[in-house]
C-alpha cells in the first residue's frame, strides 16, 4: 500500500506531471508547448524530472483561462490547486525532498 503524499512539494510536481500527462493528451497543444519551450519530444520525459521545467508546465496552463478550466475538469482539481501548486514549485523553501 502507498504512502499518502503530504509533502506540499510532492503534491505540487505530481499536480505539475499531470499537466504535463494533459499537454501531451493533445497535439496541438503539445506542439504549441513544445515550440514555446524549445524542448524536442525526444528529450520530453528527460526534461520532466527537472523542477524548472516542471514549473514551465504549470506555466503553460495556467497562462490560459480556457487551458486551466480544461486541465482542472480533466484531474478534478480547483484552478486555485494549480496555482498553489505552481506557487510551491517556484518557492525555494520547499525542499524536494523533506520527510
Amino acid at each position: 500500500m502507498k504512502k499518502p503524499v503530504q509533502n506540499p512539494r510532492e503534491v505540487a510536481e505530481i499536480v505539475a506531471i499531470q499537466a504535463l500527462s494533459f499537454i501531451a493528451g493533445d497535439p496541438e497543444r503539445l506542439g504549441l508547448f513544445l515550440a514555446e519551450t524549445g524542448i524536442g519530444p525526444e528529450t520530453l520525459r528527460n526534461a520532466a524530472s527537472d523542477p524548472n521545467f516542471l514549473i514551465s508546465v504549470l506555466d503553460f496552463v495556467l497562462r490560459d483561462d480556457a487551458t486551466v478550466k480544461a486541465f482542472a475538469s480533466v484531474s478534478q482539481l480547483h484552478p486555485t490547486n494549480i496555482a498553489a501548486a505552481r506557487q510551491v514549485m517556484g518557492d525555494p523553501h520547499w525542499e524536494r525532498d523533506v520527510p
